[in-house]
């Protein structure tokens, strides 16, 4: 009796792996479906925490604002900040505003400037969805979650599993730091090599930002 339990259970346990496969099935096909219609992304990344007024927020939404008015979509994880930010200078340009949500239970509330909204569970799928449509990246000054977001970028660039694109860190004085920690650390220690260092261009002005867009991914 007690094995046949346990079989019970493991089926059980089985059957529900079985059906998540299934929504995150849907979560791919819908985010493809949607964001195929699309083109000339720029998926912008940075702190949830900031706020309205303040000077990176605002430099954002002229960053987006001008992204927009010359054509690009403009991707963002469609919560506060940054993101709200992004979003925001796409919307009053008139332009696709793309916010790809997930459920998280703090810092993740969608703003009201998302015109192409979708809802994600799993952050892998969403991850999927910021990369596939993506021509540029713009990392703005973040935490934890905008730092994994570069780094999976350049994963994937520097593996050669996409083809390269702008990743662009924005504002010197934040990433200086942080970019000089790897060369005189991962770098000096054989880790990384200096040119792919490469990877990355550091602007300090939303102007720019776009002007390097522009010549870059022509739309």
């Amino acid at each position: 009796m007690v094995q046949q339990q346990k079989q019970f259970v493991i089926d059980n346990l089985s059957m529900k792996e079985s059906w998540r496969l299934f929504k995150i099935m849907a979560e791919l096909v819908d985010g493809f479906d949607t964001l195929g219609e699309y083109g000339h992304g720029v998926s912008i990344f940075g702190s949830a925490r900031l706020k309205e007024g303040d000077s990176l927020y605002e430099e954002c939404v002229e960053v987006a604002r001008k992204l927009a008015t010359a054509g690009y979509t403009v991707i963002t994880g469609g919560g506060p900040g940054i993101m709200e930010a992004g979003n925001k200078g796409a919307a009053e340009a008139d332009g696709v505003s793309v916010g790809l949500n997930i459920q998280l239970p703090m810092e993740q509330a969608p703003n009201k400037y998302q015109n192409v909204e979708l809802d994600f569970k799993y952050f892998f799928v969403r991850k999927v969805m910021f990369v596939k449509y993506a021509t540029a990246y713009i990392v703005m000054p973040g935490g934890l979650g905008t730092l994994d977001e570069l780094f999976e970028a350049a994963v994937l660039v520097q593996t050669k599993r996409i083809k390269p694109f702008p990743i662009i860190l924005y504002k010197s004085e934040y990433w200086n730091g942080l970019l000089d920690w790897i060369k005189t650390t991962m770098v000096s220690g054989g880790y990384l090599n200096e040119d792919e260092l490469d990877l990355f261009a550091v602007m300090d002005t939303p102007d720019e930002v776009v002007h390097f867009i522009k010549r870059y991914v022509i739309v």
